[in-house]
């Protein structure tokens, strides 16, 4: 059965903590991150 996807709304405290839970357990994949507030420097560290 494949991973369900899944895109995070928001890249806030709460978007982290999801995309840092997605990645640790590797039971969903993240396919997309949307927040028009934010840049690429900071999405990465």
């Amino acid at each position: 059965m494949s991973k369900p996807k899944v895109g995070i709304n928001g890249f806030g405290r709460i978007g982290r903590l999801v995309l840092r839970a997605a990645v640790e357990k590797d039971t969903v994949d993240v396919v997309a991150v949307n927040d028009p507030f934010i840049n690429i420097d900071y999405m990465v560290c």
